[in-house]
């Protein structure tokens, strides 16, 4: 038993992907992500706080989770996504506590951002 891990946390998440180079670029040229690669198939990520994976065994979901990442400026992470080829399908809206919009990956995969600023 691992200690060092905290206990009923997410600790990994796997997304699918249809193309490694685009998706580790994508990711890298957005958010900085780094990456280890595990064969054609798959590669390990890390944000800083978050591991996860993305894999070519599974195809990008119609719906599922929605994995959101906070961010203090909505706008230049926007125009960091559109440059790097992903889309923004949904504007940015007002909720109690922020905002946030939606984007998806060169994948399919769709993701949100959200500010309280």
């Amino acid at each position: 038993m691992n200690e060092t891990k905290p206990e009923k946390q997410i600790d990994y998440v796997e997304l699918p992907m249809s193309d490694l180079n685009a998706t580790k670029a994508f990711y890298q040229a957005v958010f900085g992500w780094r990456f280890e690669d595990y064969g054609p198939g798959y590669i390990s990520f890390f944000d800083g706080r978050v591991g996860g994976g993305f894999t070519t065994e599974t195809q990008p979901p119609a719906s599922g989770i929605l994995l959101v990442i906070y961010t203090r400026d909505l706008s230049a992470l926007q125009k960091a996504i559109r440059d790097a080829g992903g889309n923004i399908v949904k504007d940015t809206f007002s909720f109690p506590g922020g905002r946030r919009f939606h984007f998806t990956d060169p994948n399919g995969n769709e993701l949100a951002a959200w500010s309280d600023v």
